[in-house]
């Protein structure tokens, strides 16, 4: 069986970027860009993108917090770097540019996907030009993003009244971040905006359950899970016979009678 290629490059504008391409380019394919965690561009998000490619999808990491004067530091999470929305559109942007100059890649089937610190990101772009579906990750919820400061300069709501693509929305019901309320107040932005939608809590996943580098919040089940749902989601709405007319509203939230945010504790 061929093996899919991976490469390290730097972009026009001077951004890094991991790319991994499946093994069959017989034909475009559908393609995802990949936000990395609030840790930057690690092993973790190298390896969801390598199988994104696995699965079909061309991907790209784009390495966004790249201009961090300590690189280590930010990987162990002893440090914390923080772009502003325009910055976020502009490395996105730049991501999509280089996918849509590739052959492999059919641009009209283009996803973007932001996790945990970079969640938001995907709306953004989504606000700003054509993507073909926005992938949120236990991100965009909190009270903060309905809000402007220095770094979000337009609320959440605003943003999603401009998106014109379905978005996934993948939360934990352990989360010591993001409460039910929290997703619940996102999921209701989408129905009221009338975007499609799909959003899914899923049972006893702290925060960060995906990222199966670090032991303590990785939660298999719920992250094998969760990728079914995501590889579903995509498949429908990359499809050609996907209805883009109407409106898809799905809500999927799983907790326990005796749910208590303040219980949520931070897992390592």
């Amino acid at each position: 069986m061929a093996e899919i290629t991976t490469k390290n490059i730097t972009c026009e504008t001077g951004l890094p970027a991991f790319i991994a391409i499946p093994a069959d380019t017989s034909r475009p394919l559908p393609a995802i860009v990949i936000m990395h965690e609030r840790y930057g561009l690690v092993q973790h998000t190298l390896d969801l993108a390598t199988r994104f490619a696995q699965e079909g999808f061309v991907c790209i990491a784009p390495d966004c917090f790249f201009r961090h004067p300590d690189q280590d530091a930010l990987h162990a999470g002893d440090a914390r770097y923080d772009i502003t929305d325009d910055e976020a559109a502009e490395h996105l942007g730049t991501a999509i540019d280089v996918l849509e100059g590739m052959a492999e890649v059919d641009n009209d089937c283009i996803a973007v996907k932001g996790v945990c610190q970079t969640g938001r990101h995907p709306l953004i772009i989504a606000a700003r030009r054509k993507v073909a579906a926005a992938l949120v990750w236990y991100g965009a919820a909190q009270d903060r993003e309905w809000e402007t400061n220095d770094l979000y300069h337009e609320p959440l709501a605003d943003v999603i009244a401009k998106v014109d693509c379905p978005v996934l929305g993948m939360f934990g019901e352990a989360d010591h971040m993001i409460s039910l309320t929290h997703v619940r107040r996102f999921r209701n932005c989408l129905e009221e905006k009338g975007k499609s939608h799909s959003v899914h809590v899923f049972p006893g996943a702290p925060h960060g359950w995906l990222n199966d580098t670090m032991p303590g919040r990785y939660r298999r089940d719920q992250a094998e899970a969760a990728w079914k749902v995501q590889k579903d989601f995509l498949q429908e709405v990359l499809s050609p016979a996907y209805d883009r007319t109407a409106i898809m509203s799905r809500f999927d939230c799983v907790s326990s009678k005796d749910y208590d945010f303040s219980k949520n504790v931070r897992q390592e």
